[in-house]
């Protein structure tokens, strides 16, 4: 059944288009990802489904009674609220909160009166009964204890929970948002840029949640590992227009190239026709004779009546780089020796012992506050040590991207910033770098406070490719960066024969580039960090890394070596791999059912015990009365949980 359907959508601001004839359809349970280089529209797009922009032609249909919720990229400070995170949470439920706050009302009054045989008395329990079971009905039980574990989930630890709002970061106020919007589920969630400011197992919790959402999601992100695993529709928008594919980002972008190249084929096989038809009637014209006008007048017919298949578009231009390494320094480039650092009394990252050789893309990674950031820093020279040591390798000259962009002059222009980091290249060698970062001749003039992040990211890089070093340290360079740019970014480093040293979410980047990756673990672990180092077979790096991390902290669900899985001689290692995984999977949810089925007959036998205290005995403590009814509710909600989940077995 069609949900949302978009039917010629054009929007223009002034004199400029941004969106042209944009139409499309998307059924319930779909999960459609919109993709674009930045400023194609993406969301502007958004904000016509949900009303904030009206379209100058076209029209947004979406089915009746259908709620719609969106996750915006930017959180403003007018968004920002006094009550605590929790409270902001259950806020995601007004109709139960104001349910629960009458309730609770009765209760009180019921308490304290004595007149119980008074009709006002009995109208008061009255409203209290059907408000107790439409409020069990509609999850009023457990909807505080699914908003709690959702922000868990979304990284927030039990003590932050009576935090103001208002006292938040960015980063957690766009968390907060995220876990709010999840925890009230609409029929359309709209999610733009979702994975900005999360950690990895934060995305994989959100990953798994989308897959296994029963409503429609749309979503705006960069992050091609995030968009192969959660959407099976994508919609591409290029020069203002949008096409429609079925399947994931890989899919669809593999049948984006096949149309291009068959209309590529089309185009070229037609002119040489043309060329052909044209050199016959060159020939004609040439022997003069009158059969040959005739002959020329029907192919000059031929041609006119051609229909022409126009030539694709270009791609649009990404940005262009190519880092230049300085001569090799020497073969161990950082040794680090228990080097700590703790802000407050507090250690984020404790004894971390690590050597990083020549020529190694060495990418570290852990949850959000464990130091990666505070490390990079340190390493790049940029702050001190609280314990430990670390040293650079003979030679070694090292470039440091700051994932803030923080050192740049606001009050520069585009081209005065690279200028006076180079004021030995001239104005058209300075011009010529900021145009392979797509920065036009009036973009140089623009101030740097001016900026989108995009365009800082992009001057921060351009900046970064025309030093001369051994040693990238960069810290998520990705972020701000389009899909075509991060694709030239991978390329650049790929080619680049110094050492990276980088953090990034970006799971598609750390697999095209790591060699080795290190995970810092918290504070409780005995080690201080997790190294791999891929194998020459790993085609999917971060997979394997993945795989092998579960294996190491995550033993009971992660697969383990059975006879039955014996790979035979014509099996590929992929489909030994995925067997074992499939096998594990199974195990995981048989352990899982068995549970639930020795949970049915535990609660069936209580609901039954509940059941007749309430009606086979003459309660006359109303208050005991409401708390069974409560309890009763409860109970009956994990009954039918359970039930659909064994379901088949």
């Amino acid at each position: 059944m069609i949900i949302l359907n978009a039917s010629d959508i054009s929007l223009r601001f002034g004199a400029t288009t941004i969106l042209e004839n944009i139409s499309f359809s998307i059924n319930e349970g779909d999960r459609l990802g919109i993709v674009g280089v930045n400023g194609a529209g993406k969301t502007s797009l958004f904000r016509i489904i949900t009303g904030e922009y009206t379209p100058d032609s076209g029209a947004i249909y979406i089915s009746k009674d259908k709620t719609v919720g969106i996750l915006n990229q930017n959180i403003s400070m007018d968004q920002l609220h006094k009550e605590s995170v929790i409270e902001h949470m259950f806020l995601a439920y007004p109709e139960l909160m104001k349910m629960e706050q009458r309730m609770n009302y009765l209760f009180e009054q019921l308490t304290h009166r004595t007149d119980t045989r008074s009709a006002s008395y009995v109208d008061m329990s009255h409203e209290y009964a059907e408000l107790a079971d439409k409020f069990g009905r509609e999850g009023g039980a457990y909807f505080k204890e699914k908003c709690k574990s959702v922000l868990e989930h979304m990284g927030f630890e039990k003590f932050m929970f009576d935090e103001p709002v208002h006292k938040l970061s960015g980063g957690q106020r766009t968390r907060l948002t995220l876990a709010r919007l999840l925890a009230m589920e609409p029929d359309i969630l709209m999610l733009d840029e979702p994975t900005n400011h999360l950690d990895v197992e934060t995305i994989h919790w959100l990953e798994d949640f989308l897959k296994a959402y029963r409503k429609t999601v749309i979503v705006i992100s960069h992050d091609r590992y995030f968009l192969d695993n959660v959407t099976n529709k994508i919609l591409h928008i290029d020069r203002c227009t949008g096409k429609l594919y079925n399947g994931n980002y890989s899919s669809a972008q593999k049948q984006r190239e096949e149309a291009r190249e068959a209309e590529m084929r089309r185009y070229n096989n037609q002119q040489k026709e043309i060329a052909r038809v044209e050199a016959m009637m060159e020939q004609q014209r040439r022997w003069g004779q009158e059969h040959n006008f005739v002959t020329i007048r029907a192919k000059e017919n031929y041609l006119k009546h051609m229909e022409k298949v126009e030539k694709p578009d270009a791609e649009l231009k990404s940005i262009r780089m190519s880092f230049n390494a300085a001569p090799a320094g020497g073969n161990d480039v950082v040794f680090a020796d228990k080097l700590s650092m703790k802000f407050l009394h507090k250690y984020i990252f404790k004894d971390l012992t690590f050597l990083i050789k020549r020529g190694e893309r060495v990418f570290f990674t852990g949850p959000n506050g464990c130091g990666k950031s505070t490390l990079m820093q340190i390493l790049a020279g940029k702050l001190e040590p609280t314990d430990g040591y670390f040293e650079l390798g003979a030679n070694i000259k090292v470039a440091y991207y700051d994932q803030e962009n923080q050192n740049l002059n606001e009050k520069s222009t585009v081209l005065e910033e690279l200028w006076n980091a180079y004021p030995n290249l001239t104005e058209y060698n300075i011009r010529s770098t900021l145009a392979l970062f797509l920065f036009s001749y009036e973009d140089t003039e623009k101030r740097v406070a001016d900026l989108s992040g995009g365009e800082r990211a992009r001057l921060t890089m351009a900046k970064l490719i025309l030093s001369k070093v051994n040693l990238l340290i960069l810290d998520e360079p990705t972020n701000h960066l389009d899909i075509p740019s991060r694709e030239a970014l991978e390329n650049a480093l790929d080619a680049f024969e110094g050492t990276l040293i980088c953090v990034s979410h970006d799971r598609h980047f750390i697999s095209k580039l790591a060699t080795k990756i290190i995970e810092i673990l918290p504070p409780k672990n005995p080690e201080p960090i997790f190294e791999f180092v891929p194998t020459a077979s790993d085609e999917n790096v971060y997979a394997a890394y993945r795989q092998k991390r579960e294996l190491l902290f995550n033993p009971d669900t992660a697969f383990t070596y059975d006879e039955a899985d014996e790979p035979s001689f014509t099996n590929t290692k992929e489909d030994y791999l995925q067997r074992k995984r499939e096998a594990a999977e199974k195990r995981k949810q048989e352990r899982k059912i068995e549970a639930y089925k020795k949970e049915i007959p535990e609660l069936e036998q209580e609901i039954d015990e509940i059941t007749k205290q309430l009606y086979d005995n003459n309660i006359s403590d109303y208050n005991v009365a409401a708390a069974l009814q409560e309890q009763l509710y409860s109970l009956e909600n994990r009954l039918l949980q359970l039930y659909e989940l064994t379901d088949g077995y």
